[in-house]
C-alpha cells in the first residue's frame, strides 16, 4: 500500500485522523510515520493537547501493524489493548510519530498464534519528534482477532 493509499484508508475508517489533518509520510516494511500539524490539535498552552499525540501514536502503530497482517492475507480485526505514553518535552509545533515492533522476532510468533488461534497479542512502540527532536515515546499491546467463519 502506498502513502496516498494508506492516507485515504485512514481518513475515511478512522475519521478523526482528518480531523486531525494525520498526513502518512514514510511507510518501510519495519515502520510507519505519519504526521501531524500543532493547529487542529493544540491545547490552551499552544503546544499539542497529550491525547492528540497519544492518538497519532497509537494510529502509526496500528497502521504498521495493519499493513503487514494485510500482507500476511489477514482478515479480522486490531485493537489495542492497553498502552503507556511517555511525554520527554511539550510538542511545540508540527510532529511526527514513527513506529516500530518492539521485538522484532516476536513477528513470527505473533503470526503463528494468530493462525493456531484465531487471536494473538504483539507489543508495539512509537517514537514522537517535533522540530528534529524526540519528544514522547509509546508502549502498546495490539491484539489481532481472525474472523470466525460459519
Amino acid at each position: 500500500m502506498d502513502l496516498h493509499a494508506l492516507q485515504k484508508y485512514l481518513h475515511e475508517r478512522i475519521p478523526l485522523s482528518q480531523t486531525m489533518g494525520v498526513e502518512a509520510e514514510k511507510v518501510t516494511q519495519d515502520s510507519v510515520r505519519l504526521a501531524a500539524p500543532l493547529v487542529p490539535n493544540r491545547n490552551h498552552r499552544e503546544t499539542v493537547f497529550g491525547g492528540s499525540a497519544v492518538a497519532v501514536a497509537i494510529l502509526a502503530a496500528w497502521a504498521l501493524l495493519y499493513l503487514k497482517l494485510k500482507q500476511e492475507g489477514f482478515s479480522g480485526h486490531l485493537v489495542i489493548q492497553k498502552n503507556s505514553m511517555t511525554y520527554e518535552h511539550p510538542i511545540v509545533g508540527n510532529f511526527t510519530a514513527t513506529s516500530a515492533i518492539l521485538d522484532v522476532n516476536a513477528w513470527p510468533r505473533f503470526m503463528n498464534t494468530l493462525k493456531r488461534k484465531g487471536r494473538a497479542r504483539i507489543s508495539m512502540s512509537a517514537i514522537l519528534h517535533c522540530q528534529g527532536k524526540r519528544v514522547a515515546a509509546l508502549e502498546g499491546n495490539f491484539v489481532a482477532l481472525q474472523h470466525q467463519s460459519g
